[in-house]
């Protein structure tokens, strides 16, 4: 499917091809998953493996790629570091990584910092208003893969490519998670950094199994099995297609709506991230 998937979207024959239209081999290629609801209702290991697999093949280093979330602990649980074991490659969380005191999102919304977040224990009127990058996106990596499942998060919508991204890659994040108005303009804003989303080279929805309820814990049996994986180089319209997948989902199973707010697609999309107009999405199925 990975392989079907990717040269179809460049328009390449063949698979090495079609990755080498998207990174260089001398790139340091971060493949970013979201591992906290493990390894069944996050980011499968296998998609992973088959991304892995293709950017081997179009001939880089195995060093040169490092499948990463926020926590290496989240990571483990997940089965990643499986993956270090089968193709030498690395695997890092950011908040181990450190985080980059020269490059930050500034918002005037104080937080509470916990432990890990580059100013806690620090004292100043300034202090807290600031989310600072990861050292590994700003300073190692060069070149981003998403690759997010299809899970519903009942602020947000969706724990799709905006959320897991933006949220991964930064610390001082408790100040938006609690405010979901907060957290619709701050995703959008984190993922338009240039030390973030100007890395982005796709988006991948792993939406083998589609979870419509549960939030970001892995609760199989309000799950359907979709087996589909969806590519895009517009994180926006994949999120946007999730959340209505989600919402059918939800209706077949007669399942409690959730009203999450539009506004965090609509505010990316005036950020020109990508399309939040179903209406405006192109979508091609290889079935």
């Amino acid at each position: 499917m990975v392989q079907r998937a990717i040269t179809n979207l460049t328009g390449k024959a063949t698979v090495p091809e079609a990755w080498r239209s998207l990174v260089r081999t001398q790139d340091i290629v971060g493949i970013k998953v979201y591992s906290s609801p493990g390894p069944y209702s996050g980011t499968r290991p296998a998609v992973v493996a088959a991304v892995v697999e293709g950017l081997l093949a179009a001939g880089l280093p195995p060093t040169n790629i490092i499948v990463w979330d926020r926590f290496a602990s989240d990571l483990r649980l997940a089965g990643f570091y499986d993956l270090s074991n089968r193709f030498g490659i690395r695997i890092e969380g950011s908040a181990e990584a450190g985080w980059d005191e020269k490059t930050s999102y500034s918002r005037p919304l104080l937080g509470r910092l916990v432990p890990g977040d580059l100013e806690f224990g620090k004292q100043g009127d300034d202090v807290g208003r600031k989310s600072f990058v990861a050292k590994l996106v700003s300073r190692q990596i060069t070149k981003i893969i998403n690759v997010t499942p299809l899970l519903n998060h009942n602020d947000v919508g969706v724990c799709g490519n905006l959320f897991s991204l933006a949220l991964g890659s930064v610390d001082n994040t408790l100040r938006f998670e609690s405010d979901p108005d907060a957290l619709a303009e701050a995703i959008p804003e984190i993922y338009a950094l240039e030390a973030v989303g100007d890395h982005v080279v796709l988006n991948i929805t792993d939406a083998l199994l589609c979870q419509y309820e549960g939030g970001e814990r892995g609760l199989l049996h309000y799950s359907t099995a979709l087996n589909e994986l969806r590519f895009s180089t517009d994180p926006v319209a994949l999120d946007v297609l999730s959340i209505q997948e989600l919402d059918n989902q939800r209706e077949a199973a007669h399942a409690p709506p959730v009203k999450a707010g539009q506004r965090l697609y609509i505010n990316a999309g005036l950020l020109e991230l990508g399309l939040s107009d179903p209406k405006k999405i192109l979508v091609e199925r290889l079935r």
